[in-house]
C-alpha cells in the first residue's frame, strides 16, 4: 500500500475521499466504492499505486482519438477498480473485481519504468485508461510528470466523474482526453452506472474549457440510450457546450458481464446516431465497433473529401499538410504534430 492523496480527515477516524464526484465516507479498514482505495487507520492509502495490470502499446485510434496525433503508437496502462459500476462494462475482469473485496492485482512497475518502456517502443503519449485514471490518479500524475518533462504526450481516457479536486490535480499534466457520455438521463446513470450525469457534465464542459483535446464517446445499447429524442439531447449538448468541432464517437454494443439481454446495435441505430450528430451541427461524428465503415474515416466539413481513410485502428491514408485539407485548405480542428 501506499499513501493517498486526494481525501480529508473526519470524526472518529472516518476519511473523506476527493478523488471522484462519490465523495466516499469510509470508515477504518473499508474501501471506498472503487475498491482500491482504503481507509488504513484514519489515513488513506492506495492499493494499486504500483500494481499495473495491464501495458500495453496501442494504436491511439483505439483510445478512441481521432484529431490527436493520428496514427501514432501510445503507451496504455491500468490498475484494476473503477468508481463506476457499469452492468455494461467490457474491462470488467479488470475493473469490478476489487469492489467486491478482492485483491487487486499487477506488476509491480515505477513511473520511471513506464516512461522507459514509452521510450522503448518510439511511443509518442502515454494513456491511462482500461479501467478508470481517477482510482489510479497517484500514479497518474507522476508518471505524467515524467513524461511531460521528456516531450511526450499525456491522455485520459475516462467515465469523466472526477471530483473539482481531481480536476485541479491533472491540470497542466493532460493534454487529450476520450471522455464517455454513457447516456443523457439521470436515470440510465444510476440504474446501469451507479452514478450521476450532472458530474460528468460538469466535466465534460470543464475540460474544453482547460483546453485539453476533448473526444466523446457513447456506446449505444439498444433501447437504453437509443432513442431520438436522447441523441439529439446528447448531440445537442456536445454541439452547443462543448463545441461543433468536438467529435463524437458511437460505439456499437455488445452483450457482456451482466447485460446479455439484449442483441449487439444494429448497424442502422449507429448511422442515425451519426444522422443526429451531424443534424445537431457537429462536424465530426464517427462510428465504432464497425471496422470499415465509412463513419471511421474523416471528411473535410468543406469540401467533403475523405482526408483521413481509417479501417478499425489502422490509418490508410492521410490527404492534410499543416492541420489542413490538403484538398481545398480548410483547417481541420485537431492535433496534428504527426499529421
Amino acid at each position: 500500500m501506499s499513501r493517498a492523496i486526494l481525501w480529508k480527515k473526519l470524526n472518529n477516524n472516518e476519511i473523506q475521499c476527493q478523488a471522484c464526484n462519490h465523495f466516499c465516507t469510509v470508515i477504518p479498514e473499508e474501501r471506498g466504492k472503487c475498491g482500491v482505495r482504503l481507509n488504513n487507520n484514519g489515513e488513506m492509502e492506495t492499493l494499486v499505486k504500483d500494481k499495473i495490470a495491464a501495458l500495453n502499446l496501442d494504436p491511439i485510434e483505439k483510445k478512441p482519438l481521432f484529431h490527436f496525433m493520428p496514427g501514432t503508437q501510445t503507451l496504455s496502462l491500468g490498475t484494476m477498480g473503477c468508481n463506476l459500476a457499469c452492468t455494461f462494462c467490457q474491462n470488467y475482469s479488470l475493473s469490478q473485481p476489487p469492489k467486491e473485496q478482492q485483491e487487486p492485482i499487477g506488476d509491480p512497475i515505477s513511473p520511471n519504468q513506464i516512461l522507459a518502456a514509452a521510450v522503448e517502443y518510439s511511443a509518442s503519449s502515454i494513456s491511462y485508461t482500461y479501467s478508470e485514471p481517477t482510482i489510479f490518479i497517484e500514479l497518474l500524475l507522476e508518471t505524467a510528470d515524467l513524461a511531460q518533462k521528456s516531450g511526450l504526450k499525456n491522455i485520459i481516457v475516462s467515465n469523466g466523474f472526477q471530483s473539482p479536486q481531481c480536476m485541479n490535480a491533472m491540470d497542466g499534466y493532460i493534454d487529450a482526453a476520450n471522455i464517455d457520455l454513457k447516456a443523457f438521463s439521470e436515470d440510465f446513470y444510476s440504474k446501469y452506472c451507479g452514478a450521476r450525469l450532472k458530474p460528468v457534465l460538469q466535466n465534460l464542459v470543464r475540460i474544453r474549457k482547460m483546453g485539453w483535446w476533448l473526444e466523446v464517446t457513447t456506446l449505444l445499447i439498444p433501447g437504453l440510450n437509443d432513442s431520438p429524442e436522447e441523441l439529439e439531447q446528447m448531440a445537442g449538448f456536445i454541439c452547443n457546450e462543448l463545441g461543433e468541432d468536438t467529435p463524437w464517437h458511437i460505439s456499437r454494443f455488445h452483450p457482456t458481464f451482466k447485460m446479455t439481454d439484449r442483441p449487439a446495435t444494429p448497424v442502422e441505430t449507429l448511422e442515425r446516431a451519426c444522422s443526429a450528430g451531424l443534424g445537431a451541427g457537429l462536424k465530426f461524428v464517427y462510428t465504432g465497433n464497425i471496422p470499415g465503415h465509412m463513419a471511421e474515416s474523416t471528411f473535410c466539413p468543406s469540401c467533403k473529401k475523405m482526408i483521413i481513410k481509417r479501417t478499425g485502428f489502422k490509418v490508410r491514408e492521410v490527404h492534410m499538410k499543416d492541420g489542413a485539407c490538403s484538398f481545398c485548405q480548410e483547417e481541420i480542428p485537431g492535433r496534428w504534430e504527426n499529421s
